[in-house]
């Protein structure tokens, strides 16, 4: 199969649902050898069938069950890449979550188990993951992407105060990284996206479809929120990643993050608190 990443391996974690799925679609299709991961089962199962139908061969994708945010995790899922392709050419730290407070508190009064939660899965695996996957990337002088969000920037978050914290993390480590391992032919980049419809509202916030629904329809009517006005899909944050990827379109671009937010950050600091007019309605 053709294509610009033709015989490249990529792992990409979190790739059950959301940008993780729309990545590891649009990687298949331009030939990679791609290996999915989350937790959910049957989303995993739906993703293999999508592949399957888009006429990927079984040879050319591999499914792994597995918790990245353990060590016996992410050694499965690099083990098994390198078992069933031999090497490794690109790594997208795409998991993530933000954890809410199990007693519903918010900003400075949010839990120590919230906060060590969430810098497990977003800080924490991407750093072993780094590290795991270096040695076997240094030999191909692969790439690394990592996803990020808009969140990271300028503006606080007290609903979810410690996502932002643990994006802003990503952010930097990516430069350190970058700097690090570029000497080994390893780029680190990343991606921060902006309002996408990935389900992440419903998830992470508890909000229902409805109130997801009404929250990007009027954000995306909202010009002075998102000028480009509407929010973002997943495809357009699978596409910068494969930009960020591609040693052809990207060979002198190190350490950088590409924010992908149809312009909110240039307008709007609305990450740090949404108003719920925007979503319900007395």
């Amino acid at each position: 199969m053709s294509g610009r990443f033709h015989g490249k391996v990529t792992i990409i974690t979190g790739s059950s649902s959301g940008i993780g799925k729309e990545t590891a679609l649009l990687f298949a299709k331009e030939g990679a050898k791609v290996t999915v991961t989350g937790r959910n089962l049957e989303r995993l199962e739906a993703l293999e069938q999508q592949l399957l139908n888009l006429n990927i061969p079984k040879s050319n994708f591999l499914v792994v069950s597995a918790d990245i945010t353990t060590s016996s995790g992410q050694d499965e899922l690099i083990g098994k890449t390198l078992e069933k392709f031999g090497k490794l050419d690109i790594l997208v730290n795409n998991a993530g979550a933000s954890i809410r407070d199990s007693e519903g508190r918010t900003g400075v009064s949010m839990g120590i188990d919230s906060y060590e939660k969430t810098m497990k899965i977003n800080v924490q695996s991407v750093i072993e993951m780094t590290q795991k996957s270096r040695p076997h990337l240094a030999k191909t002088h692969g790439a690394i992407v990592n996803v990020s969000s808009i969140v990271a920037l300028k503006a606080g978050r007290t609903v979810l105060a410690y996502y932002p914290m643990a994006k802003a993390a990503i952010d930097q480590y990516t430069r350190t990284a970058a700097i690090d391992l570029i000497g080994e032919g390893i780029r680190v980049n990343a991606v921060n996206p902006g309002f996408i419809k990935t389900g992440f509202h419903e998830s992470e916030l508890g909000w229902t479809p409805e109130e997801a629904k009404k929250f990007y329809e009027n954000m995306g009517a909202n010009r002075s929120a998102i000028p480009c006005g509407f929010a973002g899909r997943p495809e357009h944050i699978a596409e910068a990643i494969a930009f960020l990827a591609d040693h052809k379109t990207s060979e002198f671009i190190v350490g950088q993050n590409i924010v992908v937010d149809g312009g909110t950050t240039m307008v709007l600091g609305v990450h740090a608190g949404v108003n719920n007019s925007l979503v319900r309605t007395e």
